[in-house]
């Protein structure tokens, strides 16, 4: 058996890598889209326009 101790090799650590691309790319981060509240205000606003337009 050997007695001797076993080397350590210390490894310089990498840089940090972004905290925000993680999540984003673990949700597969699609393409922007708008809120669900703005597509409501932006159907609201084209149904007043129509409205209007009738008039």
């Amino acid at each position: 058996m050997n007695n001797r101790k076993a080397k350590l090799i210390k490894l310089e650590s990498r840089k940090p890598r972004n905290p925000v691309a993680v999540p984003a790319s673990q949700r597969k981060a699609g393409a922007h889209r708008k809120s669900v509240k703005a597509e409501r205000r932006a159907a609201q606003v084209r149904h007043r326009r129509h409205l209007h337009e009738v008039d």
